[in-house]
């Protein structure tokens, strides 16, 4: 496997194939898959979700638990033997959030984390800025984390998409 493989973030909506678009990039990849999960179960039906996406992911996956400290992940788990698939960033926004974090600092983490990156990552977020503007403040702060989120992180990967119905359409090309 060669570490010159672009990273790649997937954006779309909500069940718009965006995970098993970036899923499949991935297993197309040699060497070793991690899973850098970003959700956590407060409930039952999300517990049945997480559950769901492991069982849909199989043997070769390794999960690992990163629903605050992304960027130590990434430098932990990224190697040119490895494939780093982190999913996703616009839940990692509101752990940050509910965990009263910096989210610029923390995505400037993030950012440089991808930079030293040894192994390619894809990482995966939803488009949350197409709709109408929200009615209440802490919604309209959080679809401004989560786009400023996938602006600086479109801006430091060398390859983007977002899903539409399934489809995937180029947004910045690779190399």
């Amino acid at each position: 496997m060669s570490s010159a493989l672009p990273h790649l973030l997937v954006l779309g909506g909500a069940r718009s194939g965006k995970s098993r678009f970036a899923q499949g990039r991935a297993e197309a990849l040699t060497g070793k898959l991690v899973y850098l999960a970003t959700a956590q179960a407060f409930d039952d039906e999300m517990r049945e979700r997480i559950e769901l996406h492991r069982a849909d992911r199989g043997p070769r996956w390794s999960t690992v638990e990163a629903p605050l400290d992304l960027a130590v992940a990434i430098t932990a788990y990224s190697t040119p033997e490895t494939v780093v698939l982190v999913d996703c960033l616009t839940l990692w926004a509101s752990n940050l959030m509910l965990a009263e974090r910096d989210t610029a600092t923390a995505t400037d983490g993030l950012a440089r984390s991808l930079s030293a990156a040894r192994g390619p990552v894809i990482l995966v977020a939803n488009e949350v800025g197409l709709g109408i503007v929200p009615d209440n403040a802490l919604a309209r702060r959080f679809r401004d984390v989560a786009g400023r989120i996938n602006q600086e992180i479109a801006a430091v990967v060398e390859e983007a998409v977002i899903m539409f119905a399934g489809l995937p359409l180029t947004l910045k090309p690779k190399g």
